[in-house]
């Protein structure tokens, strides 16, 4: 019988076999208190204070799902040992304004950023007043350590176009980062754009991510110029924390 259906399986030509598809899930695999392994647990902090319009906010959103969804970032996730990576989405503005858009999601192909994407595209917009990246970072880090994941690196990704101007301590929010063993990575915005209604930002905003917000095992900011470029600069962000690649060999080689 085996030697028939071996027979029978030469005889087909290539058209005619179903194609074998290039890549496989790795079985999921779980901690022995229940939490689901996987290669990175990321949290997207996205500033949506009063320096942030709803345009902006929206094409911050648009930004992360074609990112998320970009081949090249795929194919990152599906590399790793565990071929996937759970994310959420958080945006955030007051101390007291840190919202879940996007609850953690699994995503190991492109139809989980995809659906992650639709769960973006149907949440409204809310706006907040004033920059607390302490507050935010600290929400951050509760939410990731109280998933239920168990991830082989855990990453902040951080973006805004402003300095704190509210909220708990800053660098206490890095300490308690710090001590947990998450890095927060910057996405610094260049936005020069202004409005009556808009604080202005006198800062080098790419500066002061770098010396006042990151932290962390081989943190790094990706800046990038009034969202115009928003994707690249995301897709490149998110491409060396999935695949845990040195930032300043990928930045240098992408200028």
């Amino acid at each position: 019988m085996l030697a028939l259906s071996a027979g029978a399986t030469s005889g087909l030509s290539a058209g005619d076999r179903a194609q074998e598809p290039d890549w496989y899930p790795a079985p999921v695999e779980y901690t022995e208190d229940g939490r689901e392994k996987v290669d990175l647990e990321l949290v997207l902090a996205v500033d949506v204070s009063s320096s942030i319009d709803e345009t902006e906010a929206r094409g911050q959103r648009e930004g992360h799902v074609a990112a998320l969804a970009d081949p090249e970032v795929i194919s990152a996730i599906q590399s790793g040992g565990y071929g996937r990576i759970a994310v959420m989405y958080l945006e955030w503005a007051d101390a007291d304004f840190q919202r879940v858009v996007a609850p953690w999601t699994v995503i190991g192909t492109e139809a989980d950023a995809q659906a992650f994407a639709a769960t973006l595209a149907t949440s409204p917009f809310i706006s907040g007043r004033r920059t607390a990246i302490g507050a935010a970072i600290d929400s951050s880090v509760s939410l990731i350590e109280g998933n239920a994941y168990e991830g082989r690196r855990r990453v902040i990704d951080l973006s805004g176009d402003g300095p704190q101007n509210a909220g708990p301590s800053l660098s206490a929010a890095r300490d308690r980062a710090d001590n947990a063993l998450i890095t927060v990575n910057g996405l610094p915005i260049d936005n020069s754009r202004q409005h009556p209604f808009r604080p202005s930002v006198t800062i080098n905003v790419s500066a002061y991510f770098e010396n006042e917000v990151i932290t962390g095992p081989g943190a790094f900011i990706s800046p990038t110029n009034e969202h115009e470029d928003f994707v690249d600069a995301l897709r490149r962000k998110l491409i060396i924390e999935i695949a845990g690649l040195d930032p300043e060999a990928v930045m240098t080689r992408n200028g």
